[in-house]
């Protein structure tokens, strides 16, 4: 299908809609340092102070959270996990909820509701001088909830839009939403950080409500909706055509794939529901989502780490002004997004997408080890930071979008729009469970390491190779199928072995190649 002018408007919607959401869950990372001082302890002039009915502490202090410095630290690592935590379980119920609604009423009720909660967590809270632990916590756990509505949703309607031939390219600029959002969150911050941090939360928070109306009466989540094909990969083999697998010969048996995990025929997921929404086991069982969701789990700990700590261990480590650590923080973004555009047009390239993952791993890890003995020096840093994050965050950006639509769009469930956004949810849920985890885990390190944040950036080393582990099944196989598959000559460099060779086929004869197992 030719692309149109609603391909280039979902595109920029889906894009700004997320990026908002991000701009919005960045801002509490940008403002930890300010956050941190304002629920604690202030210094005062103790010479002025000399017998014991003078208390300028409850004076100056009354409406602080701790009564001493370092036990705020806990507390926003409780904050962020329980954030993580919600989050991960909303998108399973997210996913499911996007194959069952409309997407565009879903994504529109979680931007508008998510926008409330961060205008009550940051600004309503701060005007009207009421601190509350447990109602910050049960609010950040709601905003959890809300946030997740977001990712599954913009995802299957990308790939309702954008065919598989494509979709490493376009999923993988895409999925620079992300990094995009935080960077107009760090800026955003920063630009009105110095009037309060209530005004930080203040501007992410209406950007973000605007976009959801604007998306409730502009987003079309199907081509179908306004009389277009579905992308031409995706459409549906009829039983009565003939059908012949990648080897070339005739599959007479229904169409279906084996799943992942050992399971009995009745398990099996048909072409011939195509119209039915898959269930929460069936999408598990779908090839390649179990181990991409383990995969997942243990990168996404990592990534968001780097998205909820960097500011702070920059201004912390460094003694740099938040605003500072802020806008330097910018630059593992920017790497997210070359990593994963570069990324995606080479596993275009090979119809590949784990033999590009790999590689990307192995080098994330000695870039994870030098840039924790990173100088203090704005301009090696900040180019350090960018090295980690094209490999971190470009593998990150590529497994939660293109990788994640093609797993949702694959043979089983190939032409099904119910499908979509519960294999996203799946894989971001789980991602986020061991980002949840993450956030508990490194204050924890840092606070058994006195400080030193050498034995985090070892953790994060240990949880990327293990990432790799998690996928490299699928790697093997795909190294075979290009030793099949691909011919390499000094003239003629990489290309791909044709499969018809001796056209024995009719012209009149039609005919669907099922994809391989994507991996």
């Amino acid at each position: 299908m030719a692309w149109t002018i609603y391909h280039a408007i979902t595109f920029v919607l889906t894009f700004m809609s997320y990026a908002f959401f991000h701009a919005t869950r960045k801002t509490f990372s940008n403002v930890k340092t300010t956050v941190s001082e304002e629920w604690t302890p202030s210094p005062y002039n103790v010479s002025q102070c000399n017998n014991e009915t003078c208390q300028p502490y409850d004076v100056w202090n009354s409406h602080n959270l701790f009564k001493k410095k370092g036990e705020d630290t806990e507390f926003l690592g409780v904050l962020d996990a329980a954030f993580m935590i919600s989050y991960a379980l909303g998108l399973y119920i997210s996913g499911m909820l996007g194959d069952r609604f409309n997407l565009r009423y879903v994504l529109s009720f979680g931007m508008c509701t998510s926008a409330i909660c961060v205008f009550i967590f940051g600004c309503l809270f701060e005007w009207l001088h009421f601190y509350n632990k447990y109602m910050y916590v049960l609010l950040w756990i709601l905003n959890g909830l809300l946030q997740s509505t977001g990712w599954p949703t913009v995802v299957a309607v990308m790939g309702n839009w954008f065919g598989r031939s494509s979709r490493g390219f376009i999923l993988g600029l895409w999925s620079a939403c992300a990094s995009v959002g935080n960077i107009i969150g760090a800026l955003m911050v920063s630009s009105v950080l110095d009037y309060g941090y209530d005004y930080a939360f203040l501007v992410p928070s209406t950007v973000l409500f605007a976009g959801g109306i604007l998306n409730f009466f502009a987003l079309v989540p199907s081509p179908k909706d306004v009389g277009l094909p579905m992308a031409d990969e995706d459409k549906l083999c009829p039983a009565e055509e003939k059908v012949y697998d990648s080897t070339g010969s005739i599959n007479t048996s229904q169409v279906e794939t084996e799943p992942l995990l050992g399971s009995s025929s009745n398990d099996k997921i048909s072409k011939a529901d195509s119209e039915k929404a898959v269930t929460l086991r069936e999408a598990i069982c779908l090839p390649g989502v179990a181990l991409y969701s383990l995969a997942y789990a243990c990168l996404k700990l990592v990534n968001y780490s780097f998205f909820f700590w960097l500011p702070f261990y920059l201004a912390n480590s460094f003694n740099w002004l938040e605003s500072t650590a802020d806008k330097v923080s910018i630059w593992y973004d920017i790497g997210g997004i070359i990593g994963g555009t570069v990324a995606g047009i080479i596993s275009d390239r090979f119809e590949k997408r784990t033999i590009i993952v790999i590689p990307m791993l192995v080098l994330a890890i000695p870039s994870l080890f030098i840039y924790s003995q990173s100088p203090n020096n704005l301009t090696i840093n900040g180019l350090l930071m960018t090295i980690v994050g094209l490999f971190v965050g470009g593998v990150s950006n590529l497994i939660s979008a293109a990788i994640a639509a093609d797993l949702g769009r694959q043979g089983p469930v190939a032409g099904n729009q119910k499908a979509l956004a519960t294999v996203t949810g799946i894989i971001d849920g789980t991602g986020s469970v061991g980002a949840a985890i993450g956030q508990l885990l490194v204050p924890a390190i840092q606070k058994v390491a006195d400080g030193n944040w050498v034995p985090v950036f070892v953790f994060f080393m240990i949880m990327t190779f293990l990432t790799g582990v998690c996928i490299f099944p699928l790697f093997i196989r795909e190294v075979k199928d290009i030793k099949k598959n691909y011919v390499c000559s000094w003239f003629g460099g990489l290309q791909r072995v044709p499969l018809y060779a001796d056209n024995s086929f009719d012209d009149e004869d039609e005919f669907v190649v099922i994809p391989d197992q994507i991996s």
